[in-house]
């Protein structure tokens, strides 16, 4: 429900502030005093555009606000959505610089102009003479269908079923795609994987085998400098260990006439003992010498095998040979792990399929039972409203395919006058006898469901009389489960609000504003008699206003 609104500096209007009453609001004045414009700023926070040339003050930025009170829960959900905090009194709020850039609020967090619009829908209705074009929507036809069969919960489960089932058959396409590129792959990386499993890589095995090689292809050279190297330390006559040992044997005979001779001596016995495992160490590596052919070419054949692997793969080390591997390894048991996800995918997608069916099928039947009771009651409120003769026909209509409506097209035909077969609405009624078919369907939709704040923009045009009180009363039967306001220009309409403002024209100033006010029991009087019969009205006119009122004299 609409508790306040509050309009400064669009159009006509400097600043306006509007506190409807629960029930049904009468809005009046005369034609260009600014009624459409404050409509025009309603739905600016209903996620509408704007434009700065609409401001009242091209110098200061337009502010539209509207405090709600939320009586349900309903909309939490929406709000949590869209990370945005519930409370049951919540304001949106529009502001539009004058450099054109528009910012939304919803209790202060800005919020994107989508979302905007996704609640203030929620929030209220707008029906003008132009939406009567929303009755030829299927799906709002639909949605009148959905209201009288009374399955709301079961239609968000099946909404809800539905969506995550066309999640599910999105993930199960893209895996499909992904394993169909994968095994065109499949044969090549399997041979890839083979090969190098086949090659039994180690790391570093590579410099370990060039290192080998290097030796065995040197080996005669290596013999010959290490047996060199043995007999002038250890076997010639004027080898190194036999020099040492006469200098160890001299500075024995002279060690004891100084101490520093045995220091030095005892220095050169550590170095006698150095030299003789040297010695002998170069003659162990010498005898481990060995040419072997027949192990140089298994060492080629070898590094011919890892160069080669090396260049097919385009990397220099064993080591990324061995990561390419691991990497083949993961992408075919990926492929395995794939289609035993494919295959649980398509099996929970036969079970959310035939769990869809079942739940369409059942909104069907119900639609197809709440039909006849919507085709009566819209009828019943027909003549009503002075359309004795008019009657709607509900064409139920199944589709192959599931939607997240189910499997049901609503078609609704009408005929205004007897003798006339039932057609599309938008194809054979009257902006007039729209208006009263949306005023009967919104009716009945109110006795079923929690609509919105209602707005009708004079859905009175073309009727008068009789036919305009009955529309009155109709309009004044929404009131008891919904908030209404209504722009009219009947009196018998006027008659029948709770609350009724006036828009009204200032020309006193230098621009001229637009501005609104509720009026007192006396005023309204006055009011509703000028919709009567004009400017200065009669006794008689202010009598018929009282009487249409129900004030007593």
């Amino acid at each position: 429900m609409l508790q306040k609104l509050s309009i400064r500096n669009y159009a006509l209007i400097d600043s306006v502030e509007l506190e409807p009453d629960k029930g049904l609001n009468i809005i009046t004045g005369e034609t260009g005093a600014g009624k459409s414009i404050m409509l025009g700023a309603l739905s600016l926070i209903l996620g509408q555009r704007a434009e700065t040339k609409y401001f009242f003050n091209q110098d200061r930025k337009c502010i539209i606000e509207g405090q709600f009170l939320l009586n349900n829960n309903l909309l939490r959900p929406l709000f949590e959505e869209n990370d945005l905090d519930f409370y049951p009194e919540s304001t949106l709020r529009r502001e539009i610089s004058t450099d054109g850039k528009s910012r939304s609020f919803i209790n202060d967090t800005p919020v994107t102009l989508s979302v905007m619009k996704q609640i203030g829908e929620q929030l209220i209705d707008i029906h003008s003479q132009h939406a009567t074009l929303e009755i030829s929507d299927p799906e709002f036809q639909l949605s009148v269908v959905d209201t009288l069969a009374d399955h709301a919960i079961l239609l968000s489960d099946y909404r809800s079923l539905f969506k995550t089932y066309k999640q599910q058959q999105k993930h199960l396409n893209e895996l499909q795609a992904k394993a169909d590129e994968a095994r065109n792959r499949q044969d090549y990386e399997q041979f890839l994987f083979n090969e190098l499993e086949h090659a039994n890589l180690h790391p570093a095995e590579q410099e370990k085998l060039e290192t080998e090689l290097q030796m065995l292809n040197n080996a005669e050279s290596i013999k010959r400098s290490l047996l060199t190297s043995y007999h002038l330390l250890s076997e010639q006559e004027s080898a190194v260990l036999s020099i040492l040992k006469e200098v160890v044997g001299q500075l024995q005979s002279v060690e004891k006439f100084n101490p520093a001779y045995a220091e030095l001596n005892e220095r050169l016995r550590s170095s006698l003992i150095e030299i003789k495992d040297i010695a002998e160490e170069t003659s162990v590596l010498e005898d481990n010498i060995v040419f072997n052919p027949a192990r140089i070419e298994e060492i080629n054949t070898r590094l011919d095998l890892i160069y080669g692997l090396q260049q097919k793969h385009k990397v220099s080390s064993i080591e990324e040979l061995i990561a390419i591997q691991e990497q083949l390894s993961a992408n075919l048991a990926n492929l395995l792990s794939s289609d035993e996800e494919i295959t649980q995918l398509t099996r929970i997608l036969k079970e959310t399929l035939l769990e869809l069916e079942q739940m369409a099928a059942t909104l069907s039947g119900n639609r197809q039972k709440a039909i006849s009771t919507t085709e009566k009651s819209v009828g019943e409120i027909l003549h009503q409203v002075g359309m004795p003769n008019a009657k709607i026909k509900i064409e139920q209509q199944t589709t192959a395919e599931l939607n997240k409506d189910g499997k049901d097209l609503i078609v609704l035909l009408f005929s205004a006058n007897s003798g006339q077969p039932p057609a599309p609405v938008g194809k054979v009624a009257s902006g007039g006898e729209l208006s009263r078919l949306m005023l009967a369907i919104k009716s009945i939709m109110a006795r079923h469901t929690s609509l919105p704040t209602l707005i009708f923009d004079e859905i009175d045009t073309g009727i008068s009389g009789e036919t305009a009180l009955r529309v009155g009363d109709v309009i004044g039967e929404l009131e008891k489960n919904m908030q209404v306001i209504c722009i009219t220009h009947l009196p018998q309409i006027a008659a029948k609000g709770d609350a009724h403002y006036f828009v009204y024209k200032n020309e006193e100033t230098d621009r001229t504003t637009t501005g609104i006010r509720r009026l007192s029991k006396t005023e309204r009087i006055a009011a509703i008699a000028e919709m009567l019969s004009g400017k200065s009205p009669g006794a008689s006119a202010l009598e018929n206003a009282k009487d249409l009122l129900g004030y007593k004299s």
